[in-house]
């Protein structure tokens, strides 16, 4: 299965001003578009071309670092798109997210204040997550294009720190950005859609 560039599911300019324009033009068509150029012709190499994404992030771990680079980050970049959305961030949670928050992560608040903590201290490039591993839901940080599929977890949320995520519009401030990001950018409905399918 051929990797494919989704188109965004908004205008460029939809989230702005917390992800400005010019941040999704290079991030979605120079950046992601190059991770699915490399991974298709690296994934054919490896004889893997066949496989789902999923399945060749998992294969290519441990095993072949330039394959895994580039689908991890194709992976993670297919749902950080649709992990925004305008007018979205804050507290309003679709009510079964909310209980599995309360439950697993201590309510809204202190989700917020992990979740940006993780982002903040990932030293250099990487995400921070909230995943669901052996059923309930915990936030974790990964450098590079890591993701909690290669640590037994599926990502229901997801945030990149790589620098070009977020330079364009804060410059060197980090927490700046993930605090606009879980505040006004947070497709809970998406994030939802994910929790179910990780809990079925």
């Amino acid at each position: 299965m051929a990797f494919e560039l989704p188109e965004l599911p908004y205008a460029y300019d939809a989230l702005g001003p917390y992800m400005s324009k010019e941040t999704l033009e290079f991030h979605h068509d120079k950046h992601h578009n190059a991770y699915v150029t490399k991974g298709n012709e690296l994934a054919e190499k490896a004889g893997m071309s066949g496989l789902s994404v999923e399945e060749v992030v998992k294969k290519s771990y441990g095993t072949d670092q330039a394959l895994f680079n580039n689908a991890a980050q194709h992976y993670n970049h297919i749902h950080f798109w649709k992990w925004m959305k305008p007018g979205g961030g804050g507290k309003s949670l679709p009510g079964k997210l909310q209980t599995a928050f309360d439950s697993d992560l201590g309510g809204y608040d202190k989700f917020k204040a992990d979740f940006e903590a993780a982002g903040a201290g990932q030293f250099g490039s990487g995400w921070a997550w909230v995943a669901v591993k052996n059923g309930k839901l915990e936030i974790m940080k990964t450098p590079n294009g890591e993701n909690p599929l290669v640590h037994d977890a599926t990502p229901i949320l997801g945030v990149d720190v790589w620098e070009h995520s977020y330079y364009i519009d804060y410059r060197n401030a980090r927490p700046k950005y993930l605090s606009a990001f879980v505040d006004n950018l947070v497709n809970w409905d998406y994030v939802l859609e994910c929790y179910e399918t990780a809990t079925a």
